[in-house]
């Protein structure tokens, strides 16, 4: 057993990336939210993630669940710029990203920065603004720069956008295509809490009396520190044979029998980028198959399409993919 322990000890200390400090920032940034959110547990983890991963997020569920109050105070955890843009049907690609103004002393035009150059962008209800505005956004989240009037503007780093919707109501909204859905890392679905949760809800909102929950919240990241985070992330070690376990998963989306569209290989790439994150948060330089397939889900469920006959049945794109996922053989 002593053995045992001193072999524990020596892995721990022989982690060929130093994790301590990235653990240490992920457990404060849990701690500052659950001075207001109650639960969620998985989808304040899979936002650390997709941070740790350089990645854009959509957040779905109904009314009421704190999708947006939960990516405001994840971003006020960060010592960086927010902002927020509520889309509406009437909502203008210029209002997002901006225009070109007229400065009539100079006799030139100027381009005047939209809300999309911040650091932390909320879009709140995606759905609800049209496709031209929506397809504003194609350039920005990908690149991380915008191109206007034959300029390149780039944005401040880091740039993470967290976009959220609602799946009930459909009237007056604009379903994502998939070009769109395919450029966040992950979509995460939003429940109701359960039953203990929602009366610890009652209780914190009736103890906090006028606080506002932002000022609750302290900011316990830096830029240049996250900038160091996800270095090392990118570090993490991922064996030859996760390679292919990723790869077989994804391609068999491609040929699965109750699917019409699969997975890219973009798709692949931010499960493995995924993966790397959680293993670097568990302090772990290596990543494992059980980090893969946490992330399965979020990565893949927004990227697939049912084939319609499966989709009149009722069947869910997560039902497929652990379908998927049970029959591919985990490498030992």
């Amino acid at each position: 057993m002593e053995n045992t322990e001193a072999t524990n000890d020596d892995l721990h200390f022989n982690n060929r990336i130093p994790l301590d400090e990235l653990k240490t920032a992920v457990a404060a940034i849990k701690h500052q939210l659950s001075k207001v959110i109650i639960g969620q547990e998985n989808f304040v983890e899979l936002l650390i993630v997709s941070l740790l991963a350089n990645g854009h997020v959509l957040i779905e569920g109904v009314p009421g669940v704190a999708k947006t109050i939960t990516a405001k105070l994840f971003a006020k955890t960060l010592k960086t710029d927010f902002s927020r843009i509520q889309f509406t049907p009437d909502l203008m690609p210029s209002d997002v990203l901006g225009t070109s103004i007229l400065n009539m002393k100079s006799s030139e035009f100027e381009f005047k920065k939209g809300p999309i150059f911040s650091n932390l962008v909320l879009i709140d209800e995606i759905n609800r603004a049209p496709a031209k505005t929506q397809a504003a956004l194609f350039e920005v989240m990908e690149e991380r720069q915008i191109t206007m009037d034959g300029h390149r503007y780039i944005m401040d780093y880091p740039f993470m956008v967290l976009a959220t919707q609602n799946p009930v109501e459909q009237e007056g909204t604009y379903a994502l295509p998939e070009a769109q859905l395919d450029r966040f890392l992950f979509k995460i679905k939003v429940g109701y809490p359960k039953l203990d949760e929602e009366v610890s809800i009652l209780k914190s909102h009736h103890s906090r009396k006028q606080a506002l929950p932002k000022d609750l919240v302290d900011s316990v990241l830096t830029p240049e520190v996250l900038k160091k985070f996800r270095a090392q992330v990118q570090d993490i070690l991922i064996e030859e044979k996760l390679f292919m376990y990723i790869a077989q998963i994804v391609d068999k989306t491609r040929n699965h029998p109750h699917l019409y569209l699969g997975g890219s290989p973009r798709a692949s790439i931010s499960v493995m980028n995924a993966a790397k994150a959680y293993a670097a948060i568990n302090g772990r330089d290596f990543v494992t198959p059980d980090d893969i397939k946490k992330t399965l889900a979020p990565v893949l469920a927004h990227r697939i399409i049912l084939s319609p006959e499966r989709e009149m049945e009722g069947m869910t794109p997560e039902t497929v993919i652990e379908m998927i996922t049970q029959s591919v053989e985990i490498p030992r």
